[in-house]
């Protein structure tokens, strides 16, 4: 190649830029999970959204056909425990709930870090999920259930005597406003953090992130350490 015309002799030729590398990325979810995870949030979301039309008069107003809204509140609650119960079938799904019913030491150390607001290197240790998400987890599968129950009792007048059904409407009622809260701090995390929420959307998170933020689950695929730390 013959050298260029504004090249001076003996000048060595300009350093070309280096392609960038992309950072390594780690599998963390698999497409039936993340199927779960989204039709699992669509089907509350249509109940949160259908209580609320129910039971906050201007919603009802704005709204009206009363009686279709009770319908799809109906539905969809009794079907929010069902992408569970069919992701059963999944092996990746049920070792992933067999980790986050598993509470050991690191996670009691990360709640006290948590609650002293430290975010030290080292101080919250987290397998694939750290406390707070297997504490999360562990209240909404319970309201979920205690919804769902209080909710047919409640449809279906004839299960149940009187006093029954009264304290189910009771429970019922009080326990919604706890559901909420706890699924609008789970949406506020996402919003805070959003390679969890790539993770979640495309199945896979930078292994830098996964190294910082869950530090004892074993990215290899064979689990995690769960040794006291």
């Amino acid at each position: 190649m013959p050298p260029r015309p504004d090249a001076r002799p003996g000048a060595a030729a300009p350093a070309r830029p280096r392609p960038r590398t992309p950072r390594a990325r780690v599998a963390r979810f698999t497409r039936a999970e993340r199927w779960i995870h989204r039709t699992t949030a669509a089907l509350m979301g249509a109940c949160v959204v259908s209580a609320a039309c129910l039971y906050l008069p201007q919603l009802a107003e704005l709204v009206g056909r009363r009686a279709l809204v009770a319908t799809v509140h109906e539905w969809t609650g009794l079907l929010t425990p069902a992408p569970t119960l069919l992701g059963l079938a999944s092996r990746a799904f049920r070792a992933d709930l067999s980790r986050l019913n598993r509470f050991g030491p690191h996670d009691r150390r990360w709640l006290r870090s948590a609650l002293r607001r430290d975010r030290s290197d080292g101080a919250r240790p987290a397998g694939k999920f750290n406390a707070g998400q297997k504490l999360y987890a562990a209240s909404l599968s319970g309201a979920v259930l205690v919804m769902a129950g209080t909710g047919l009792l409640m449809w279906f007048t004839g299960l149940a005597p009187l006093v029954w059904r009264t304290s189910a409407t009771f429970v019922h009622d009080w326990l919604a406003p706890a559901v909420v809260l706890l699924l609008l701090g789970h949406i506020g995390m996402a919003l805070g953090d959003p390679e969890a929420r790539r993770g979640m959307r495309t199945g896979t998170v930078d292994r830098v992130w996964a190294a910082r933020e869950h530090p004892l689950w074993r990215t290899d695929g064979d689990g995690e350490d769960t040794r006291a730390n």
